[in-house]
């Protein structure tokens, strides 16, 4: 017999008759030996029409009663689903989130799961009883017990947090799409359903699964190992598991096994990553335009050379900088590459051409855990982190679950020591982890549409200025994707400055920007510049690691459309590229293709 967590949408439980659907399903896991706890979320639209309400009645509707209300069309569900499995002859009892005993911080409309008080829920499964439970809500840690909701993607995550705190074997989520498909099916109707996908790769495709799947759930279920299954609530199909790896790539320190309590206020960081045989090859000054990094790539892909972390910043005038990492036994190879290829990246004639700069002996460092997406403030401690340590950055790259520095080789001991001590992590043994056996090189292809890109001119390359600068950021809440430092350096003032840009949503993109520059002189940097009109698009699969030309693939096929790529940042299992926003969905559907992604079945999200 296994406890199983079953949470169902919006959609799932829309109506009378789908309730009574979703009535037949638990029943028949009960039937099968199982116990079983539901969570559910508000029918349909509801929660939107209550929303429609409160701004018919106030423009800036108060948080807290905000709370009061939304937490009601939960309500709503769970007392109907109780009496729909009451009417067919299976013992159930609804609970709302407080009476389940879901507490929270007190931070109305976004709030955090401190801890699960279970004993009531449990002697509830032990009488054979279903316990039907409100999603998306709970009641805070404060006396005055006030009720509090969670944010988007609340019922996944509540579903999740509940799995974990009882132990059950696993979570089933119920949604309107047969699981988890290879891209957003409603820009390529013939997205394939993926059987499984790691949790890592889960949360590198965020903006991917939003709408099926939140990050904040997948995070609670990688940090306590909750095998996850995303299935359709309108038929039989098996659907998605996401799974959790048990081991760590080479890791230089990593946390303790996490506690059920502040479940979701865990360290964001679990572990330090390190590689000290790396040497950087950076191509400056070369064209602005497509087909240049496909080239590049492609080249040293045909040459199997294996390149680890990639970045293209933003240009200047008509040109800008590719730089990459390869590990130092394979250096003189991409350094020929590079060489070869230089002279034929001419900007125009009688040009200067691109320059080729090698620096040995360098290492990367780098952060990980789920704990840092939508967490302001975790990459800016890490720069001041190695600030106030004495070493300087000379490049980052940034996904959803790591920023990655490269440094100088004789700096990497003691910017492991500080960011283990800077984030709390115990030391650990070294060691690499090989993906999954016949993991596919690119498992999906996600696409950001709401991204703004912001970019400082001439900031001070100095140690702590990067520190300072998304420190500033974080203290205004605003949180950051990309980050890529420019290889371009200039001596200005016997100061040695490099731009620096990096996304943000675009809702708070002119915050950003305006913080920026009220700090600009005082700080001494300078002009900040705002582009809202791009699109990110990514590639994702663990597979990748260890497969040259997955980078150089992934260039030609926008090439060969004549999409430009304006920036470029990489992690072991992602490629992000940054291009124009009009050309944002067909750079998704040439890179899905390009990938033999595509299935046979073509699939068709309700509306």
């Amino acid at each position: 017999m296994a406890l199983i967590v079953q949470k169902y949408g919006g959609s799932s439980v829309g109506s009378v008759e789908r309730i009574q659907a979703v009535a037949q399903r638990v029943d028949k896991t009960v039937k099968a030996g199982n116990s079983v706890v539901v969570v559910v979320s508000a029918m349909g639209k509801t929660t939107d029409g209550l929303v429609k309400l409160a701004n018919g009645i106030s423009k800036n509707p108060n948080r807290r009663e905000m709370d009061m209300l939304l937490s009601t069309g939960e309500q709503v569900t769970i007392a109907l689903l109780s009496m729909a499995l009451q009417e067919i002859g299976q013992a159930a009892i609804s609970m709302t989130g407080a009476q389940v005993g879901i507490v929270t911080e007190a931070e109305h409309t976004r709030a955090r799961i401190l801890h699960i008080e279970t004993e009531r829920l449990m002697r509830q499964i032990e009488a054979g009883k279903v316990v039907v439970v409100a999603g998306f809500q709970g009641i805070s840690s404060t006396e005055e017990l006030e009720i509090t909701t969670l944010g988007r993607g609340g019922s996944d995550t509540s579903a999740v947090a509940l799995a974990a705190a009882i132990g059950a074997d696993f979570c089933e989520i119920y949604t309107d799409v047969p699981g988890i498909l290879t891209t957003d099916p409603r820009l390529v109707p013939e997205a394939q359903l993926m059987t499984e996908i790691t949790c890592d790769e889960m949360l590198e495709l965020a903006s991917l699964g939003a709408k099926v799947l939140h990050p904040r759930a997948v995070e609670i279920a990688r940090n306590y190992g909750v095998p996850l299954v995303v299935r359709s609530s309108w038929t039989e199909q098996p659907g998605t598991w996401v799974t959790t790896p048990h081991t760590r790539e080479r890791t230089a320190c990593s946390s303790a096994p996490l506690s059920l309590v502040n479940l979701e206020l865990a360290r964001p960081v679990d572990a330090v990553e390190f590689d000290s045989d790396q040497a950087k090859v950076s191509l400056l000054r070369v064209p602005d335009k497509p087909g240049v990094a496909a080239r590049l790539f492609g080249e040293i892909s045909r040459q199997n050379v294996d390149v680890d972390l990639i970045i293209q910043s933003i240009h200047e005038g008509n040109s800008n900088d590719i730089a990459f990492t390869v590990n130092t036994p394979i250096l003189k190879r991409a350094e020929a590459v590079a060489a070869a290829i230089a002279p034929a990246l001419r900007n125009q004639p009688n040009s200067d051409e691109a320059e080729v700069i090698i620096e040995k002996d360098t290492a990367k460092v780098s952060i990980a855990g789920a704990g840092m997406i939508g967490r302001p403030g975790v990459a800016a401690k890490m720069f001041a982190t190695l600030a106030d340590a004495g070493v300087n950055i000379q490049m980052i790259s940034t996904s959803e679950v790591k920023v990655s520095c490269l440094v100088d080789a004789v700096d990497c001991d003691r910017a492991i020591v500080a960011l283990c001590r800077g984030f709390e992590i115990t030391a650990s043994s070294t060691s690499l982890t090989p993906p999954a056996a016949n993991s596919p090189a690119v498992r999906g292809v996600a696409l950001d549409m709401n991204q703004a890109r912001l970019a400082i001119r001439q900031l001070p390359d100095i140690p702590g200025m990067a520190g300072r600068l998304f420190g500033l950021l974080a203290e205004h809440n605003i949180s950051i994707d990309m980050i890529i430092q420019s290889q371009r350096c200039r001596v200005v003032d016997g100061i040695p400055r490099r731009d620096i840009a990096f996304t943000v949503a675009r809702m708070d993109a002119e915050n950003a920007q305006a913080k920026l520059q009220q700090v600009a002189a005082q700080i001494g940097w300078g002009e900040v510049v705002l582009d809202s009109a791009i699109a990110k698009v990514s590639i994702v699969g663990s597979g990748m690691v260890g497969q040259p030309g997955i980078a150089a693939k992934m260039f030609e096929a926008l090439a060969e459309h004549q999409i430009n790529i304006q920036m470029i940042a990489t992690s072991e299992i992602k490629i992000s590229c940054v291009v124009a926003q009009e050309e944002g969905v067909k750079a998704l559907q040439v890179i899905h293709a390009a990938f033999d992604l595509a299935g046979s079945e073509k699939f068709v999200v309700p509306v």
